[in-house]
């Protein structure tokens, strides 16, 4: 992992849009808790996840997949396995997102390498929740 602090640092203040893939309407879930921070820290945060496509989750629409987005995203925040990390991050790719952030335990280094090579800065096994208050930048 070569994800550095100033990485981390760009990604967090150049972001403004961001899809949260793997969304949870159940709000136990560290995917509803940290959307629901980042809206608060003034991001809009899409929401994208199959099960809940067509319904509306803290005031966003949720969307089944990262191409259905209809405007363009900075972001794309990985609340998914590692396996699935790799077709998620190639989306990210396709739909010209700037920066793939890897959720904790989000571990993919062939995805992350890919998503490099494309010119996206890459972040993995860190959470946004975690790092804006570290960070002084909440």
């Amino acid at each position: 992992m070569n994800d550095t602090i100033t990485d981390i640092k760009t990604i967090l203040s150049e972001t403004k849009i961001i899809a949260l893939v793997g969304a949870s309407d159940k709000q136990h879930r560290a995917s509803y808790g940290v959307m629901k921070f980042l809206q608060q820290q003034g991001y809009r945060v899409i929401p994208v996840s199959p099960r809940l496509a067509g319904k509306t989750l803290l005031g966003e629409a949720v969307y089944a997949s990262l191409s259905e987005i209809p405007e363009a995203v900075d972001m794309v925040d990985l609340f998914i396995n590692s396996e699935a990390a790799g077709p998620l991050s190639d989306d990210a790719v396709a739909i010209n997102a700037r920066f793939v952030w890897m959720q904790l335990g989000v571990i993919n280094e062939a995805a992350a390498q890919r998503a490099r090579d494309a010119g996206l800065l890459v972040v993995m096994d860190r959470c946004p929740a975690i790092e804006l208050p570290r960070l002084g930048s909440s």
